[in-house]
């Protein structure tokens, strides 16, 4: 039985100063609030203030200590205070650390979206503080044992406190990571080849952090009001090239750093923010080989999933992989992975090394890769921009199981300026039926006029099993509500001549 922190008025010092409030049962946790200092804004001297609540599970002592799992929330969100919404961690003898992000909750500061050198920094005095609690295992003095879990924003922080460590220490104290529905490449998830997911970005902003930077605020505005984005040199306004640089695992491996720590992937098929691309670029390119062996990478039906309408789209929920991989859910599959690589405790888990997707219908792929084996030669199309709608070109004919990521070649040819269309692959019975997989679409941009200029692109990456009687299609329509009002500005036409889809055929 859990006793509630208590609401005294003479607890209020202790909490000011992360003193523990005791619980009113000796076998109970304990939960500590409190504030450390951090690094402070840019152009300031005054450190930031970053708040947490430490939950500390019945039994843990400086004689038996225990692991640490940290925690953080989405995008909008703050800390988790209550014991009670970590009561399966604690049981399993976990000690969790929820934490309020710069420009959240009650910590101070701007809100500069996971880069390294502030979001960073906040991370790494969160790990200090851990190292210094006499009741939290250590490998050595200042290296705790030390895991993490969160979503979406919640596993931007596990990533920019991993690899800062790495650049700042040349290694990270972290022991495990289970990021889920998060992102690789920052400015690739909110504007692919440079059309902002308006739709996005409007929602983004609309369950913003209290206080964000000003070029962050600005440049948001003027990519949801003009349709394109504020790189370096378009607008005096904002430069997001440059704001989000260094703000995900894209920049760290650019610079020749991996993560060799084992990560329980989590990201959403139907995901249409981050998509199921970047988390198969975190998988592929953000850890060793050695690393890579022992994480594993589930694919559910879920995550930032908005319906699509233009072009007609459809998406299921449910995560059939974690049922398949002996867990109810993929917190429960947290649960034994963080109990294999930080108390060493075998839970019979298996699938490292391996891609699980699930599928629409409810099943679960395992594979060993995602990459395209199967060419599907095209030829020339014509796609409206502007205006118009779709049209779904025939691939193959079902029974048909694709799975892992597409891309598509061609030579393009554009004439008019900001042309932009959109691509998926479809599923129906005939062009007129045809319905997007997973409510996802990805742009094919020329802001000039081009001639026979080869171009190559993703579509997104999918697990779809096609029955007999079905037909997969690609899909080429000139709007997608995830981009809404980021289409081409005059109506027109892409040529795509020479053109081939690359499919991950599942044999």
């Amino acid at each position: 039985m859990r006793s509630p922190r208590l609401a005294l008025a003479a607890s209020a010092a202790l909490l000011a100063t992360g003193l523990a409030v005791p619980s009113l049962a000796a076998d109970a946790p304990t939960t500590t609030d409190g504030c450390l200092s951090s690094v402070p804004e840019p152009g300031s001297s005054e450190p930031v203030q970053i708040c947490w609540s430490i939950h500390k599970p019945a039994g843990a002592s400086a004689k038996k200590p225990v692991p640490m799992v940290l925690h953080s929330h989405g995008w909008g969100g703050s800390r988790t205070p209550d014991a009670a919404s970590f009561s399966s961690w604690l049981d399993k003898g976990f000690g969790i650390l929820s934490f309020d992000q710069r420009g959240f909750g009650e910590s101070g500061g701007l809100a500069h979206v996971e880069n390294p050198d502030l979001e960073g920094k906040d991370v790494q005095r969160v790990v200090d503080l851990v190292a210094g609690l006499d009741w939290v295992a250590k490998q050595s003095k200042g290296d705790p044992v030390l895991g993490a879990i969160g979503g979406s924003y919640g596993g931007g922080y596990q990533f920019v406190g991993a690899f800062s460590e790495l650049r700042d220490k040349g290694r990270t104290r972290f022991d495990a990571l289970a990021p889920e529905i998060t992102w690789f490449d920052l400015k690739e998830s909110l504007a692919p080849q440079e059309v902002p997911r308006a739709t996005w970005q409007v929602a983004l902003q609309g369950i913003g952090a209290k206080d964000e930077p000003q070029e962050l605020v600005a440049g948001f505005g003027y990519g949801v009001a003009t349709g394109n984005w504020p790189g370096t040199g378009d607008t005096p306004i904002s430069d997001l090239d440059a704001f989000f640089e260094k703000n995900g695992p894209k920049w760290h491996v650019s610079q020749g750093r991996k993560l060799d720590i084992p990560v329980l992937f989590g990201q959403g098929i139907t995901d249409n923010l981050f998509n199921l691309n970047q988390g198969l670029k975190n998988y592929d390119q953000a850890l060793t080989p050695k690393a890579r062996a022992r994480s594993i990478f589930v694919g559910y039906n879920g995550g930032h999933a908005l319906p699509n309408v233009l072009p007609m789209g459809y998406g299921t929920a449910g995560d059939p992989c974690s049922t398949k991989l002996g867990s109810e859910s993929f917190e429960a599959l947290s649960q034994r992975f963080m109990q294999l690589n930080l108390k060493r405790i075998a839970t019979g888990l298996t699938g490292f090394g391996d891609y699980h997707l699930s599928t629409a219908d409810g099943a679960c792929l395992t594979l060993d890769s995602v990459t395209p084996n199967t060419a599907v030669e095209l030829g020339s199309l014509v796609t409206q921009t502007g205006a118009g709608v779709g049209v779904a070109h025939e691939l193959a004919a079902g029974p048909l199981t694709v799975a892992g990521q597409p891309t598509v070649d061609t030579v393009l040819t554009a004439l008019g300026v900001q042309n932009r269309a959109f691509f998926a692959l479809s599923v129906g019975t005939t062009p007129a039926d045809a319905r997007v997989v997973a409510n996802n679409t990805m742009p094919l941009s020329a802001d000039l006029p081009v001639s026979g200029e080869r171009r190559s692109f993703e579509l997104p990456a999918v697990a779809v099993q096609v029955p007999a009687g079905q037909k997969l299609f690609l899909t080429a329509s000139p709007i997608s509500d995830m981009f809404a009002g980021t289409s081409s500005r005059t109506p027109g036409a892409m040529l795509l001549d020479s053109t081939v889809v690359r499919l991950p055929v599942v044999r």
